[in-house]
């Protein structure tokens, strides 16, 4: 049987081995598309090592093929084609390989990686023509991450971070010697650029067992050289009603997480009273950058959520710990940490209100929120509402751990389902059209654009929401109070 078996793919490399032919560019097809077809997984990546320049031959495929052109790397010589279909794009990725494919082999970070395939096999290869120096179809089989040489880590770290991750992605096992090597080279993580730790770690986190790996970086000393904020949590004891202290709570929130939000994860019975909001998987799903998605930024939050703890912690004459202050603190650290990183503005804020704000359903002390407390929480935290009652639900869980009380947990549940219908049911009240608008404010009131005006709207709109008017002849008689208000307020002065 021949090993490439999709009608497009195989398209694909026939008419780049036509085009390297034309030229008399010798050319291999390498890496992780050959390991995706021995495990029977689909691929729309390609990874091709040409014996020339690696940008000329994508410039060269790109006119060829009517594919887009992306470099990559100009010193190393790595560029990028990107063809679309009806079904998303395609990407093929050309680096430079000098030396020939048996030198560029012994190059790369792990042998299920280091295989490759002559393009003029291509259409007729089967499983016997791969060239597989380093016995990586062996590892693949039994399911081993193996680094090809001693020095892969020193001559990349971020390879460190890349065999967690592919572990995770497949399921795999790092061999002993090769996780001996990432303990001895684990110091060297730091040096590595941000934006690489960061796809990295957003692709780890996209799997359901995200925090089993979270554990492993710890295990091997890898998790602090990531997060140095997190070595301080480590110890910290809490409340009695936390099963962890606050290093394991963190990284039990995000297995908490996974357990309610990804079908793949142990979790069946707790997913049953989750709150009914529509669509969440698409909603998580969503992108937010690159490799991210709402559930990406959303465990980074519940990993990050307690970090500041530690130096907001007093402990009360009667023994009891408080951390006051901590969500805001945190909220400061976390967003540090992903500028750190590299992530988009838009994720800094995300992760900074869902730490800022995790705490604050619960602190209305009730199970049955006020209309208000309901609408200015969904007010404040607008784009990430749904991501903070997710992330409070993990919190309850991570915090109660294996002496979680299932019908405490439905009550939370039910608080949520709760707070979800007000705010639906708001929605539907303040739909229609404002029942004031500032031309109105303008036009009837004699007020002028500004701030004040800017704040009267919004008082509008909330007295709106949680019912207080509902015509505008009640919208325009709070106006005429509140201006009479601020009017006596002023000549009380």
């Amino acid at each position: 049987m021949t090993l490439v078996r999709n009608e497009r793919e195989s398209c694909i490399l026939a008419r780049v081995a036509g085009l390297l032919d034309r030229d008399e560019i010798e050319g291999h097809l390498v890496g992780g598309f050959l390991r995706d077809i021995l495990i029977d997984r689909s691929s729309r990546d390609f990874d091709f090592a040409v014996v020339a320049s690696g940008v000329e031959v994508a410039r060269i495929i790109a006119a060829g093929m009517d594919g887009r052109f992306v470099l990559l790397d100009a010193e190393n010589e790595v560029a990028r084609v990107v063809l679309t279909d009806d079904e998303g794009p395609w990407y093929m990725d050309f680096s430079s390989a000098p030396h020939g494919i048996a030198e560029d082999l012994s190059r790369r970070d792990f042998t299920i990686d280091a295989m490759a395939l002559d393009l003029r096999q291509v259409e007729q290869a089967t499983v016997d023509d791969l060239i597989d120096p380093h016995h990586g179809r062996n590892d693949l089989e039994y399911r081993l991450i193996r680094a090809v040489s001693d020095t892969v880590f020193k001559d990349d770290p971020a390879r460190l971070l890349r065999g967690v991750r592919l572990a995770a992605e497949y399921g795999l096992t790092i061999e002993p010697d090769t996780e001996r090597l990432m303990r001895e080279y684990g110091g060297l993580l730091e040096a590595v650029a941000g934006e690489r730790v960061r796809e990295e770690l957003c692709r780890l986190l996209a799997t359901p067992q995200a925090s089993r790996f979270l554990r492993y970086l710890d295990e091997i000393g890898l998790l602090v050289e990531l997060f140095p904020e997190l070595a301080e949590t480590r110890g910290v004891e809490q409340p009695l009603e936390h099963y962890w202290d606050v290093f394991d709570h963190l990284i039990e929130t995000v297995a908490a997480i996974e357990k309610i939000l990804q079908s793949e994860a142990d979790g069946k019975e707790l997913r049953k009273s989750l709150p009914r909001i529509p669509r969440l998987r698409e909603y998580f799903a969503e992108p937010t950058s690159g490799s991210c998605n709402r559930l990406v930024i959303l465990k980074m939050a519940a990993l990050l959520h307690d970090v500041a703890k530690p130096q907001t912690k007093t402990v009360e004459p009667g023994g009891r710990a408080r951390f006051l202050g901590h969500t805001k603190e945190g909220a400061s650290v976390g967003a540090d940490i992903m500028h750190r990183l590299r992530f988009s503005s838009k994720e800094i804020k995300m992760v900074h209100t869902m730490i800022e704000s995790h705490l604050r359903l619960w602190q209305t002390g009730s199970d049955r929120p006020s209309r208000r407390a309901i609408y200015r929480f969904f007010r404040d935290t607008e784009y990430v509402s749904i991501d903070i009652i997710f992330l409070a639900l993990a919190d309850f869980l991570a915090a109660r751990g294996p002496e979680l009380d299932l019908s405490e947990w439905r009550k939370h549940c039910e608080m949520m389902e709760y707070i979800w219908s007000e705010h639906e049911s708001e929605k539907a009240r303040i739909a229609p059209a404002k029942l004031v608008s500032g031309h109105d404010l303008i036009d009837i009131f004699g007020l002028e654009p500004g701030p004040e005006m800017g704040r009267l709207l919004e008082m509008l709109r909330e007295a709106q929401g949680v019912g207080d008017i509902t015509t505008r002849e009640e919208a325009l008689e709070f106006v005429r109070k509140y201006l009479a208000g601020q009017k006596q307020q002023r000549m009380m002065r």
